[in-house]
């Protein structure tokens, strides 16, 4: 009985209770019981969706474990069968509702999307804890599991709110349930593939999914509130006063358009320069840093997640450089909107990958892992950086 409830309680407990969380985040609330149907067929098709992983594995004797499979086939089997069948399984679990007339404002597509991926991650969790009990590691990647999955399915699930009223997918479906199934694959390779040291990888692309799915979230919640939707047409300013709380979805868009003027090539060019720059620059102050403080870099093992402190040293002072040199770049070019950063910042992060995919293809999987938070944090500082004020449509 004790070592059932190991690995059932960890697993059903949590997800109940954010299920909760998420259940009662809705002023409209859903019906309870086409919630748990969500819920428990995210569980059911989970389990579908991992009885083929293994006869798959079983076929083609291929693993995401790299250590089975090499990096080539672990990455090969990982995006191209395993990702894009459990998000399938997650999506499947929440067309009924979808489809039902229940799912009648924007901020439904959240709610069910979330009863689905909770549903999944009980069942991964179970299989997981169940498999390797009394290991701390699998409780750590249990505890990862419940939070990716959401932001994941919170990806497509923002497409499915916004096109509530047609009940079909809608044209940015797609790219949503495009944009959750990579980012699934790297965090099970992550997660799955390499050792337990590769989990600190995962916090910063789980930090910008998360972002992603609270501004998701917000977004659909404005679009099903009656009042905002009623001065639709109305200009509003955006206010840079970091007690305003964060921009919503549709000021970033606003930002990041071209308003009707051309692109600045030369300060994309020069903001990738400063970006790159000011990359070398934080990495310098670490690594000096680290000298200061006696840290040895050479301990760093992936298999033990007690040797990562050096590699986040590392990162942290790279990921400074981004939201300086959008700042700069924004004050220097007083552009109006934020797209030349933007696209400044991105540029810097493709260079960067190119050179790590030639000299150190290992790290570019924790490079990718980076990238979004790296970016975010760019235009977080281009924000802080440009004109005060202006008006977009809300």
């Amino acid at each position: 009985m004790a070592h059932v409830l190991w690995w059932l309680l960890p697993a059903v407990l949590p997800a109940l209770l954010l299920l909760g969380v998420v259940h009662y985040s809705d002023s409209r609330r859903e019906p309870v019981p086409l919630v748990l149907t969500t819920f428990f067929l995210g569980g059911t098709f989970g389990g579908a969706a991992f009885y083929l992983q293994y006869l798959a594995t079983k076929w083609t004797g291929l693993d995401m474990k790299t250590h089975v499979s090499g990096n080539a086939g672990a990455l090969v089997f990982i995006f191209a069968f395993v990702a894009p069948t459990r998000e399938a399984a997650k999506t499947a679990a929440m067309w009924p509702a979808f489809r039902s007339k229940y799912f009648d404002e924007p901020y439904d597509g959240v709610v069910y999307a979330a009863a689905s991926a909770l549903g999944f991650a009980v069942t991964e969790n179970a299989r997981m804890l169940m498999t390797h009990p009394h290991a701390w590691v699998w409780l750590a990647r249990a505890a990862l599991a419940l939070p990716a999955n959401v932001f994941f399915a919170t990806a497509w699930g923002y497409a499915l709110g916004r096109a509530k009223r047609q009940k079909r997918p809608g044209p940015i479906f797609p790219a949503s349930w495009l944009l959750a199934t990579v980012s699934h694959g790297l965090y099970a390779h992550l997660v799955w593939g390499r050792g337990s040291g590769a989990l600190v990888g995962t916090l910063p692309l789980l930090l910008a999914m998360g972002a992603l799915a609270f501004f998701a979230a917000r977004d659909l919640r404005r679009r099903g509130d009656e009042a905002i939707a009623s001065d639709g047409n109305l200009l509003e300013p955006m206010s840079l006063d970091p007690t305003s709380g964060p921009p919503s979805l549709s000021h970033v868009r606003a930002a990041l358009r071209r308003e009707g003027r051309p692109i600045v090539v030369r300060w994309i060019v020069l903001g990738a320069l400063v970006t790159v720059g000011a990359m070398l620059l934080g990495l310098a102050a670490s690594i000096a840093f680290g000298h200061w403080a006696r840290v040895d870099f050479s301990l760093v093992d992936e298999h033990d997640v007690s040797t990562t402190a050096p590699v986040a040293l590392l990162g942290a002072g790279i990921l400074s450089a981004f939201p300086l040199s959008g700042y700069l770049i924004a004050k220097a070019s007083s552009l109006p909107t934020l797209l030349e950063p933007a696209l400044a910042s991105a540029l810097a992060i493709v260079m960067v990958l190119a050179v790590l995919g030639f000299a150190a293809p290992i790290s570019l999987l924790f490079a990718l892992a980076f990238s979004p938070i790296a970016w975010g944090l760019a235009c977080a500082g281009a924000w802080v950086g440009r004109p005060e004020t202006i008006g977009v449509e809300s």
